[in-house]
């Protein structure tokens, strides 16, 4: 909802040509605040070389998981990808 805050605040700015209902709902989203107890909406975090270079050292994925602060299934897939080939191994580390 912020990135979308962010967009409409960028394209219904003050003064702007714009329908009545639309600018109603553009003001209306201004307004919005997350709650509390609602999570922010994930957003995806790509491995890097350092991180694909640290998780065969660990060779294990739980605790590679809390040297990289990620999840252990997520360790675990990247670790399988890594060791089957499905994505390249870091240069050098071949």
């Amino acid at each position: 909802m912020e990135t979308a805050q962010a967009l409409c605040a960028d394209l219904y700015y003050p003064g702007c040509l714009s329908l009545e209902r639309k600018q109603a709902a553009a003001d209306s989203l201004a307004s919005w605040s997350r709650p509390a107890d609602m999570r922010a909406a994930y957003s995806k975090r790509r491995w890097n070389e350092r991180e694909d270079r640290i998780l065969p050292e660990h060779n294990h994925p739980t605790s590679a998981a809390e040297a990289l602060s990620r999840t252990i299934q997520r360790c675990s897939l990247r670790l399988w990808r890594l060791r089957s080939g499905r994505v390249p191994m870091p240069a050098g580390d071949k």
